[in-house]
């Protein structure tokens, strides 16, 4: 179904009845050198402060916050980024099934990427997913540089442990991990490329991962499709890693104000999960959507955008 994007555009006057488009907002992008040899893909669009910074899921590139994009690009810069191995980012020099691709690790990554972005602060960090674990770890290094957080269906830490509901997910994926280990590249003509096959998006669907109903079924393809070109040893090598943190301890020391989001029907981090967080962080307001799967956030973009856009406003960070 179509998207409608709400875009905060308006005409542009070049003289006594003449109004034209706006010029489009700035791009800018480039890669970020990590000492270690790896080198991370940044894009910003737009100008404006605080400056939105996009945190993807684990497995995703920028192009799934492209709805955020649309919609603020014209009163923010906001910028998105790929982690190590994923879209245009390199992995450092060495063996990736042993890669540091933790989540202390991509929160430092995202500081030299800032730095390389010519971005200071302050900032509205979002998060999908796996990207509210690197928000959280973000904001407890560098609390300074944060006014807010927007942390959109994840979960503060131990994300297998609560994936659809399994028991035993940590052990499916340890074994997964093993077995790409045993493959080397081999093992991506086996493992991931089977999520971009035909019949992909109708598992997700059933898995509850993405409600074919609102979602685009291009927008879901392009995640499966890079999914799938993604060395597997560094996808399960990250899952393994994100699966040991938690950031939990320290949500109650992290004072901006956030909008945490949930989906009652997101199976991959379940609506307590969101709830938790909500409760934990100081200055926390909780938007649950009734139909959304763990993929709302291409679901339901126009929703999600305007109640940011509102919440960023109720605390002077938007003056659109």
């Amino acid at each position: 179904m179509a998207k409608g994007y709400l875009r905060s555009s308006y005409p542009y006057s070049k003289g006594p009845g003449v109004l034209v488009d706006p010029p489009p907002p700035p791009v800018r992008s480039g890669f970020a050198q990590v000492r270690d040899g790896a080198q991370l893909y940044w894009r910003t669009i737009g100008t404006g402060g605080p400056a939105l910074v996009c945190c993807n899921g684990v497995g995703v590139s920028t192009f799934f916050f492209k709805y955020v994009v649309e919609h603020f690009r014209d009163r923010h810069q906001v910028l998105v980024w790929d982690y190590r191995g994923h879209g245009r980012s390199s992995m450092p020099p060495g063996d990736p099934s042993s890669a540091d691709l933790s989540i202390e690790r991509s929160a430092e990554d995202l500081h030299v990427v800032l730095s390389s972005a010519g971005i200071t602060g302050p900032l509205v960090l979002l998060g999908h997913s796996m990207g509210c674990q690197v928000l959280f770890e973000y904001t407890h290094r560098y609390p300074s540089q944060v006014v807010a957080l927007v942390p959109l269906f994840g979960t503060a830490g131990r994300p297998l442990d609560t994936f659809l509901g399994l028991p035993h997910a940590r052990k499916a994926f340890d074994v997964l991990h093993r077995i790409a280990g045993w493959g080397g590249r081999n093992g991506a003509r086996v493992l991931l490329p089977l999520y971009a096959s035909p019949v992909a998006f109708a598992v997700g669907s059933a898995i509850g991962f993405v409600d074919r109903h609102y979602a685009e079924r291009a927008d879901i393809a392009r995640y499966l499709e890079h999914l799938g070109h993604m060395d597997p040893q560094v996808f399960l090598r990250m899952v393994s890693l994100i699966a040991d943190h938690d950031a939990t301890p320290y949500l109650s020391t992290l004072e901006q104000p956030a909008l945490v989001f949930a989906g009652e029907r997101d199976l991959f981090t379940p609506l307590h999960l969101s709830q938790a967080i909500a409760r934990e962080l100081p200055q926390a307001e909780l938007m649950i959507l009734a139909d959304a799967t763990h993929a709302a956030i291409v679901e339901y973009p126009d929703t999600i955008n305007l109640r940011i856009e509102r919440f960023l406003r109720e605390h002077g960070l938007h003056d659109g």
